[in-house]
């Protein structure tokens, strides 16, 4: 048996499916880059777990995080989303897409890519923690949501773009007993 983040709760295999081939892998690609931003915005107040059960309506919903129809999405679009949609039903959540899809192309613009961008806010490699307890916030998070702020985006706070990074890979926060540790 596998030993895996004390986070991880027992008896979710879907879960631990996550954890086991996505959490902390290194992300190069910017669609997946969206919807990892998008996801975590979504899970501000939430659990994961809560965001995770939902994700396939998540990317029904916005156009499988293709940033530039997000971008394109109409206030209808977004008003159907709310009312249809298989997700967390959160006004602000909900408009914050296109306008963090805005944000996102202009940077891709900027860098050539989101991913040219994210990766200068930890020296082009993935951070590696050793510590007793995982923080919830550091200098290179506090950075990125500042920069990410600046640039329009919503719902990017600290704790949310800390979790984004080590969901992406830019942190390897797992745990030193788990098996994916670095």
């Amino acid at each position: 048996m596998k030993t895996r983040c004390a986070w991880l709760p027992e008896g979710k295999p879907d879960y631990m499916l996550y954890h086991d081939t996505e959490w902390g892998e290194p992300v190069h690609d910017d669609r997946l880059f969206f919807e990892m931003l998008i996801l975590e915005g979504a899970q501000a107040g939430l659990s994961w777990y809560t965001i995770l059960k939902r994700r396939e309506g998540y990317r029904k919903a916005f156009k499988n995080f293709d940033v530039a129809k997000a971008a394109k999405m109409t206030d209808a679009q977004l008003e159907e989303v709310l009312a249809a949609g298989d997700i967390i039903r959160n006004r602000l959540k909900v408009f914050s897409v296109r306008k963090n899809a805005l944000a996102f192309l202009a940077i891709q613009k900027e860098f050539g890519s989101f991913d040219a961008y994210v990766w200068r806010f930890v020296g082009g490699t993935p951070l590696v923690r050793k510590h007793a307890k995982v923080p919830v916030t550091t200098k290179e998070s506090d950075a990125l949501r500042k920069d990410l702020k600046k640039r329009g985006m919503s719902f990017v706070g600290s704790t949310i773009i800390y979790a984004f990074m080590q969901a992406t890979g830019l942190v390897n926060d797992h745990s030193q007993n788990c098996f994916k540790a670095a």
